[in-house]
């Protein structure tokens, strides 16, 4: 079942960190889309439950160098 979950990541400065937030959907399985905006300091993620975990959606947003805090 795809949920849609927003995360708060206060530590994204500029466009680039977004893009290589965004960059993880890619990456993951399960995972039909990531939109994050620093100036709002958070992204949104659309994803299959049953697939992905919100714990591992925040463990591969630490791996690039952010904090996920779910919102």
């Amino acid at each position: 079942m795809m949920i849609k979950q927003t995360f708060q990541i206060a530590d994204m400065h500029c466009s680039n960190c977004a893009m290589k937030i965004e960059a993880l959907e890619d990456d993951l399985p399960g995972i039909k889309s990531i939109s994050a905006s620093y100036q709002k300091g958070r992204m949104v993620v659309e994803f299959d439950e049953t697939k992905i975990s919100p714990e591992t959606i925040i463990a591969a947003v630490k791996e690039k160098g952010y904090t996920a805090i779910p919102a």
